[in-house]
């Protein structure tokens, strides 16, 4: 009589999995930044914001450059200076590194607000095709995986949509030009 309790309800599981298997949620996983960054549109923002802060950077460069020869110049004359032309030195070298730390953190600031923006503006666009694309194909869920902060463990491949969704995108999307030039 014991086994007859235990058989059942195992049984009732078994038919109640199947039957769940049968009617399994569809679930997705996407990569959002690398869809983002991988839509023809975000390729050109990537390279609209290269060569509007590649100038900015040379010059941030420069100027370490010229740190670089005046560390260089003191080391060198440590023996053969004389103590007020080293303080000038140092003093030079103490001004530009100051001028090099607050022009880097004011383009860097910059720059973080362009991406910020250009981020916003796709990826309101590549959300919106998400969710519809997952509604079009019968997602219950997406997960977003371009964060390491994200949950989740394991995806399998089979059910990554972001080249999908890159697809999607680009072809409503209208027409970009790329203003990159060849390297």
């Amino acid at each position: 009589m014991k086994t007859i309790f235990f058989v059942l309800p195992a049984m009732s599981l078994g038919l109640a999995l199947s039957a769940s298997a049968q009617n399994a949620a569809k679930v997705g996983v996407i990569d959002i930044q690398g869809a983002i960054a991988n839509t023809k549109e975000g390729q050109k923002a990537a390279a609209d914001l290269q060569a509007r802060f590649g100038p900015k950077k040379a010059d941030l460069d420069k100027l370490q450059g010229q740190i670089g020869q005046l560390q260089d110049q003191l080391n060198r004359g440590r023996n053969t200076m004389s103590e007020d032309a080293q303080a000038k030195l140092a003093r030079e070298i103490d001004q530009k590194t100051k001028q090099l730390n607050r022009e880097t953190e004011d383009a860097r600031g910059e720059l973080d607000e362009a991406q910020r923006k250009v981020m916003n503006e796709l990826g309101n666009r590549m959300l919106a095709l998400v969710e519809k694309y997952a509604r079009d194909n019968g997602y219950l869920l997406v997960l977003d995986v371009s964060s390491p902060q994200t949950p989740v463990i394991f995806a399998e491949t089979a059910i990554n949509i972001t080249k999908e969704i890159v697809d999607r995108y680009d072809k409503s999307a209208p027409a970009v030009a790329s203003t990159a030039t060849p390297k």
